[in-house]
């Protein structure tokens, strides 16, 4: 990622100051370098218009608000969704029933926000806001990709579906193990579902 010239003179300022030599005062200044570039970070995706939005009170919700913050080449990107358990419940084919378009996740619509153009899943997106859906299969999941995000999740009738901007399959696999939250995490270039014992790859690119 290119960070702003500020960043660069946080980090000179960083390490000018002090001037000793000390183990302890290199070990100090490489922390506050991480520190400031983390908070660069920040500053740089509030920049880019990312940021969830939440409807209401978000306090105490059974299902907790996640962000991931995520890159790829030529941009940044911050997927926000609401984050279900699975508290001794069977998950996949009953809880979230096979074959029926799901939020993929609970309370507000799960909201994809890049500050470049991409491709999700093969399907090019141009710098924006969007939503995801899915319908899972015991053998092949469909996402939905819509130009829509800012509402709440459900219902999922045909006033949502009318701004969907495109669609693509994926396979799911087995997880190693567990998964007790619903997550999302950035890996080899996806972004990887995981829930219960299942877990689907939605690939990322430019």
């Amino acid at each position: 990622m290119k960070r702003s010239s500020a960043w660069y003179l946080a980090v000179l300022l960083v390490v000018g100051c002090g001037g000793g030599s000390e183990a302890g005062e290199a070990e100090m200044a490489e922390t506050e370098m991480a520190e400031t570039a983390a908070a660069m970070d920040e500053m740089e995706m509030a920049d880019a218009g990312l940021a969830c939005v939440v409807m209401g009170d978000a306090e105490g919700r059974a299902s907790p608000l996640q962000e991931l913050s995520f890159s790829f080449d030529g941009g940044e990107g911050l997927l926000c969704y609401g984050a279900p358990s699975a508290r001794e419940r069977v998950v996949m084919g009953e809880l979230v029933p096979w074959g029926a378009v799901w939020r993929l996740g609970a309370n507000e619509a799960t909201a994809l926000h890049l500050s470049a153009a991409a491709t999700v899943g093969g399907v090019a997106l141009e710098a924006g806001s969007y939503s995801l859906y899915a319908t899972p299969g015991e053998t092949e999941w469909e996402f939905h990709v819509n130009s829509e995000y800012n509402r709440w999740g459900i219902p999922i009738d045909e006033g949502v579906r009318s701004t969907e901007v495109g669609s693509f399959m994926a396979t799911p696999s087995a997880t190693a193990g567990m998964v007790e939250m619903m997550t999302f995490e950035q890996v080899d270039g996806a972004l990887r579902f995981s829930w219960e014992n299942t877990q689907v790859d939605i690939p990322l690119g430019m």
